[in-house]
C-alpha cells in the first residue's frame, strides 16, 4: 500500500471515530450546561458537527482542484486534533460547540479530497470499498470504545482518538515532506474566486440531479432510521437488542464495502441494487429490526461505492463534484430526519419509515446524462 492511500485510510478511521466518541457521553458532557440551557445544550453539541461539515465540504472541494490535495488531508487531521484537545480541556458550552463545528470542518476538508484521490486509482472500486469499510469501522469502534472507556473516565474515548490524531498528524507531515523532495507538486499561485452561478448550476443540472437526489435520499433514509428507531422500538425492543440491530447495520455495511468493492460491477448497477435493498430493508425493519438493519447496511454500503464512482464520470472538476456529493450525503443525514420529524405526530413512525422507503425506491426511475462505463 502506498503512503498516500495509507494516510487516507487512517484519516477516515480517525475522523469518524472521534466524531462518534461524543455520542455515548453526550448527556454527561452537556450536563454542566443543562441548568442554564436545558436539553438544547445536547442538541447544539450534536448538530455542531453536521453544520460544520455541511458548510465547508463544497468550498474545500472547490479549492482542492486548485491547490495540493494532500495538504487538505493534513489540514483535516490538524483540525481533528484541535477539536479533540478542545473537547478534552473545556466544559464551556460555547467552546464545546465551536470544537464540534471544527470537527465537522475537518470532515469537510477531508472527504471531497479523499474521494477525488481514490477515484484516480486504477483499482478505484476496491479502494473506495476499503475506504468505506474503515469509515464504518471508525463509526462503530468510536461509539463502542467511548462507551466502554467511559467506565473509568467520561472523556477517555475522546482522549484515545485525540492521541491517534497527534500521531497521524506527525506521520502526515513526514509523508508530505518526503513527497515534496521527490515530486513536483503543482500549486496555482493566483487565486480565482469561485463562480457561484456555475456551482449552483451543477447542483440543478439535469445530467447530475439524479445522483444528488439519490445521495440525499439514501443517506437521509439511514439518518431517519437511526434517529427515530430508539423511540419507535422502546416498547418492544430492549436496549441490548437495539444496540445489536444498529451494530448489524454497521457490520453489514463494512462487509458489503469489502465484497462489492472487489466485484467488477458498473456504478449504475451498484446504485440501483443499493436502492432496492435499502428500501426493502427499511420496510422489513418495521417488524424485524436485525434483518432490516442488515439489509439497510448492505444497500447503503453498495450505494456508497457506486455513487462516488458515478460522480467521477461527471464532466466537472473532480474536487468540486466530490464536494457536492459529500454535501448531499451530510445534508441527507442531518436534514431529512429533521424534516420528517415535523410530520411525526401526524403520521407516526411506521408511516414515516414507509414513505421514506417509497421515496428512495422511486428514485430508481430517475434518469441522468452521465457517460456510461464501457
Amino acid at each position: 500500500m502506498d503512503k498516500k492511500r495509507f494516510l487516507l485510510y487512517s484519516t477516515v478511521f480517525l475522523i469518524m471515530g472521534l466524531s462518534n466518541t461524543v455520542i455515548p457521553v453526550l448527556p454527561e458532557i452537556a450536563a454542566g450546561n443543562h441548568g442554564r440551557y436545558g436539553a438544547f445544550a445536547s442538541s447544539l453539541l450534536f448538530s455542531g458537527y453536521f453544520i460544520g461539515a455541511l458548510l465547508t465540504m463544497l468550498p474545500f472541494g472547490f479549492f482542492s482542484d486548485r491547490y495540493d490535495k494532500l495538504k487538505f488531508v493534513i489540514l483535516a487531521i490538524l483540525l481533528t486534533l484541535v477539536s479533540g484537545l478542545t473537547l478534552l480541556l473545556t466544559d464551556n458550552l460555547y467552546i464545546l460547540v465551536i470544537a464540534r463545528f471544527v470537527e465537522g470542518t475537518a470532515c469537510g476538508a477531508f472527504f471531497p479530497v479523499a474521494y477525488t484521490l481514490l477515484s484516480e486509482y486504477e483499482y478505484r472500486n476496491r479502494y473506495i470499498g476499503e475506504f468505506n469499510f474503515l469509515l464504518n469501522a471508525g463509526l462503530a469502534l468510536g461509539v463502542a470504545l467511548a462507551g466502554y472507556l467511559a467506565e473509568w473516565q467520561i472523556k477517555n474515548g475522546i482522549l484515545l482518538f485525540t492521541l491517534m490524531a497527534g500521531i497521524l498528524f506527525t506521520a502526515g507531515l513526514l509523508i508530505l515532506a518526503e513527497r515534496s523532495k521527490i515530486e513536483n507538486v503543482r500549486v496555482i499561485a493566483s487565486f480565482n474566486p469561485p463562480d457561484m452561478s456555475s456551482i449552483a448550476g451543477n447542483f440543478i443540472n439535469k445530467k447530475y440531479l439524479r445522483i444528488w437526489i439519490i445521495t440525499f435520499l439514501m443517506f437521509g433514509l439511514t439518518g431517519v432510521i437511526i434517529a427515530f428507531y430508539p423511540d419507535y422500538s422502546k416498547d418492544f425492543l430492549s436496549k441490548t437488542a437495539l444496540g445489536i440491530s444498529i451494530a448489524a447495520l454497521y457490520v453489514s455495511a463494512m462487509a458489503t464495502n469489502i465484497l462489492v468493492g472487489r466485484m467488477n460491477l458498473r456504478y449504475d448497477h451498484m446504485i440501483r441494487t443499493g436502492i432496492i435493498i435499502a428500501s426493502i430493508g427499511t420496510l422489513v425493519s418495521i417488524h424485524y429490526p436485525i434483518i432490516g438493519f442488515s439489509l439497510i447496511g448492505i444497500g447503503s454500503g453498495t450505494g456508497l461505492i457506486g455513487l462516488p464512482l458515478a460522480v467521477s464520470h461527471m464532466n466537472i472538476e473532480r474536487g468540486l463534484a466530490m464536494g457536492i456529493f459529500s454535501t448531499c450525503t451530510y445534508a441527507g443525514l442531518g436534514l431529512l430526519p429533521l424534516f420528517t420529524g415535523i410530520f411525526l405526530d401526524t403520521l407516526g413512525f411506521e408511516k414515516i419509515f414507509i414513505i421514506s422507503a417509497v421515496l428512495l425506491f422511486l428514485s430508481i426511475f430517475l434518469r441522468d446524462g452521465l457517460t456510461k462505463e464501457s
